[in-house]
């Protein structure tokens, strides 16, 4: 093989692991009634891909389900806009909403101040705390009993923040995942001494996935998920959240999606 010949299959082969790599999981194009304020544009939304129940993988239909996938196609259908989803993953979300190459982010996603000097958010549609698990036959009690051990954390999370804020004190190290399923097989592995999760979808998890962790003392941390864009950008579609989950809310529609997966709303 010459060289020219070889530097360009190198070339070739390059360019398909970065394709590889920056593609994201399932896009579902998403058309409801194109009557409102979105008419004309389809907005791009980027969404974790494993975070259940808020979205996970259906592995009967190939397709993201979830809390935040309902409450989404409810709300555009309800303003009237058109929306593709791209369930790409907790950190390629990010990357993609920062970039700009994603219009909105939807992933159980907790406002807090930090963030919001990155992203507009939409009022919170749930409202949760982290929790601390640990493997069924655990004989951890407490966070007094996690000194000297490695706690695992998903990146990025409000659950690494504040497992990562009580560290020092109690005398543990945090490790971190790309995702919840590693943090959960890290615990029930025995890799990690205890994990921390957001407790509806640890919640989720071990009522209907029968994954072989407790979860221990109470919730800590408790934010609003909300509706995120990157900061000063598309305040339309704030809006139109908003306008849509106000109403989702007062028709009985919000409740029937958190009833449908088992999350209990106060109030």
């Amino acid at each position: 093989m010459t060289f020219a010949k070889r530097a360009a299959a190198l070339l070739t082969a390059s360019l398909m692991i970065v394709g590889t790599m920056t593609a994201c999981g399932n896009n579902n194009q998403e058309t409801p009634s194109s009557s409102g304020e979105g008419e004309g544009k389809v907005y791009k939304i980027v969404a974790d891909n494993a975070f259940a129940p808020f979205e996970f993988l259906d592995e009967s239909t190939g397709e993201y389900i979830g809390v935040d996938m309902d409450i989404l196609a409810a709300i555009a259908e309800d303003q009237g806009f058109q929306y593709e989803i791209d369930n790409c993953g907790w950190d390629a979300a990010i990357g993609n909403l920062q970039s700009g190459q994603a219009d909105g982010m939807i992933a159980g996603m907790s406002i807090t101040d930090e963030r919001k000097e990155s992203y507009d958010f939409s009022e919170g549609y749930y409202t949760g705390g982290q929790i601390m698990i640990v493997k069924g036959d655990s004989d951890i009690a407490s966070y007094e009993d996690l000194e000297g051990k490695t706690v695992a954390v998903k990146t990025g999370t409000q659950s690494a923040a504040f497992a990562e804020s009580i560290a020092e004190e109690y005398g543990f190290t945090t490790v971190t995942y790309k995702d919840s399923p590693a943090v959960y097989a890290a615990v029930t592995g025995g890799t990690d001494a205890a994990g921390f999760e957001d407790y509806a979808v640890i919640s989720y998890q071990i009522q209907n996935q029968g994954l072989d962790l407790k979860m221990i003392g109470d919730q800590q941390n408790i934010t609003s998920y909300g509706f995120a864009v990157k900061k000063g950008s598309n305040p339309e579609l704030i809006e139109m959240f908003n306008a849509g989950l106000a109403n989702i809310q007062a028709n009985g529609t919000y409740d029937e999606i958190m009833a449908k997966y088992g999350i209990e709303v106060e109030g």
